[in-house]
């Protein structure tokens, strides 16, 4: 399954106008953002929030990740303060698939973002949560939290930022985005046979686990056929005809 490093803001140091932070409200977009991942199959770490970014790229460059995602919103420079608005999506010009990801994330933003002519994808050679991962990597830049139209549009729409956020992932990888909702215990019940577990929703998707008739696990979510479950910490799509929940 799809593994992404979710990496929101630690810089508390950023008031947003009106009160509050860029890291509050950017990790209240990756809090959102959990529920809509686990239903559509993408696995994640958060990174730790007393690290700095350095301690971040280190943390995501230990594990094996499909994705960085560096969540952030903006400032103007002090001389145009309270007076830029837009979503800058940063992705690292050596990277096709940084690049890719970054303009799926642009493009998904100007269907929800006021102004979408002002959602970009930019290349950056200087940041180092781009730059510096192992993993294809990008920044967002959501809005400006020194502008009150930003800052509000921001605190408004913390889910409708997750959900985007999340439906570029799933775009990128390939997968339907499922609506996040409660978590089951479910049943496997076959013919006696193994029941596969299936790292795409399809016959076609590789087998990467077998799970006993009989065994109980997770299921996160059911659509089309397919549930995104969870047995003995492996994440992936089994057939709902034989879960029972």
């Amino acid at each position: 399954m799809p593994k992404v490093f979710l990496s929101p803001s630690t810089q508390e140091w950023n008031p947003y106008i009106d009160g509050g932070n860029e890291e509050q409200y950017m990790n209240l977009i990756a809090d959102r953002m959990e529920p809509y991942l686990r239903s559509s199959g993408i696995t994640y770490v958060r990174n730790d929030p007393d690290r700095n970014v350095a301690g971040a790229i280190a943390d995501s460059n230990a594990g094996d990740f499909d994705v960085h995602l560096a969540i952030h919103s903006n400032a103007a420079p002090e001389s145009m303060a309270g007076m830029l608005r837009g979503i800058d999506v940063y992705y690292s010009p050596y990277d096709k698939y940084s690049e890719t990801l970054a303009v799926i994330i642009a493009n998904n933003f100007m269907s929800i973002y006021p102004l979408p002519d002002k959602c970009s994808a930019k290349p950056t050679t200087t940041l180092g949560e781009v730059t510096q991962t192992k993993a294809p990597a990008v920044l967002c830049e959501i809005g400006y939290h020194d502008n009150r139209e930003d800052a509000d549009w921001i605190r408004n729409n913390l889910t409708a930022i997750a959900v985007s956020l999340t439906q570029s992932l799933c775009d990128y990888f390939g997968i339907p985005l499922i609506e996040a909702g409660p978590v089951f215990r479910g049943t496997v019940v076959t013919d006696g046979s193994n029941l596969n577990l299936r790292q795409f929703p399809s016959t076609q998707g590789a087998v990467i686990g077998s799970i006993p008739n009989g065994s109980v696990l997770t299921v996160y979510s059911r659509s089309n056929g397919w549930d995104v479950v969870s047995y003995r910490g492996t994440v992936g799509y089994a057939s709902s005809e034989f879960i029972v929940i």
